[in-house]
């Protein structure tokens, strides 16, 4: 197994429980108490799962989903909660969550829920459908690496260009508005207007050769936003 699982978990006695018991299911487990710290991990230990508590300090663990679902569509995200309200669960999924488990809850069900969701992450990868290179027109865009390639010739972009076309790949064929978008990308505490989105998007239809007035990849969506389609 020796698969790695980041725990971030403000609360100290749950924390080393489960600190404890992934350890002995044989685990390498690392940890944060705040979502900052959970968010730098996430992008420098590139865990095998994560364990994400929704109230943290310094950013929160919905941001934090957010945050790294911009950036690494197949990594593994259980929310652990004490908010039940199914609205809460729904929004947790719909930020990229592969599973949410209200608290209290029971150690025996964590631990096989991880199991399942490392188990699905293992198909993938053998099936070939977890890779990171996703490929469309003249582009090739490798996620774990960050890098974009566009007739075999590398293109260089900003953090948050690449923050905003990592997004679009990992929801293709899905419209979102423009206030959306910078939730997704820049956080819920950006000063900028929603139009930076029609900017950066300008500028990735350059780098990836899309046709500016009649985009086949990054498409305007009338009366909405932006969607991805991949072809």
């Amino acid at each position: 197994m020796n698969e790695k699982i980041l725990v971030v978990e403000d609360d100290p006695s749950i924390l080393r429980g489960l600190q404890l018991n992934l350890t002995m299911e044989g685990y390498r487990v690392r940890s944060a108490m705040d979502g900052e710290t959970g968010l730098r991990l996430a992008r420098s230990e590139r865990p095998d799962l994560l364990v994400v508590d929704v109230m943290l300090p310094r950013l929160g663990g919905l941001e934090l989903v957010r945050e790294v679902r911009a950036t690494d569509p197949d990594v593994p995200i259980v929310i652990l909660s004490a908010k039940g309200h199914e609205s809460d669960k729904v929004t947790g999924l719909s930020l990229g969550a592969d599973d949410y488990i209200v608290k209290p809850f029971s150690l025996k069900e964590l631990l096989a829920r991880i199991d399942a969701a490392l188990r699905r992450r293992r198909v993938r990868g053998e099936t070939g459908a977890g890779r990171s290179l996703r490929r469309f027109g003249r582009a090739e865009v490798d996620l774990a690496a960050r890098r974009l390639r566009v007739d075999g010739a590398p293109v260089e972009l900003t953090q948050k260009e690449y923050d905003l076309l990592a997004f679009f790949l990992s929801h293709p064929g899905r419209a979102f508005r423009r206030e959306e978008l910078v939730r997704a990308v820049w956080g819920s505490s950006y000063e900028g207007t929603a139009r930076t989105v029609d900017n950066f998007v300008a500028r990735l239809r350059a780098h990836i050769g899309d046709d500016a007035d009649a985009p086949r990849y990054l498409e305007t969506v009338r009366g909405v936003g932006y969607r991805f389609t991949p072809g």
